[in-house]
């Protein structure tokens, strides 16, 4: 079962995650989360990048499925310029 710690928080809406927590977790200074609120509960999820072999992972995924979508580069020209004519 997990741990459970105490925190408060502060005047500027801070809190501290306890260093036990942290160092199990091992979070470092910097990081990211995203955070839910919902009545009386906050969720922190921790936000990680990708590695350099998972985002080449999903590259590799993206122009498969372009690929059998039919996509050929000037389709995502013409699509990139459209967007931006939009603004």
């Amino acid at each position: 079962m997990a741990e459970l710690a105490t925190t408060r928080l502060s005047s500027k809406g801070q809190i501290v995650i306890p260093e036990d927590i942290r160092q199990r977790l091992g979070l470092k200074t910097g990081a990211q989360f995203v955070v839910v609120g919902e009545g009386d509960v906050v969720i922190l999820k921790v936000i990680a990048s990708p590695s350099m072999k998972e985002f080449d992972d999903l590259i590799t995924q993206a122009k498969g499925q372009a690929r059998r979508a039919g996509l050929q580069r000037r389709d995502i020209s013409t699509a990139i310029k459209k967007v931006r004519a939009h603004k």
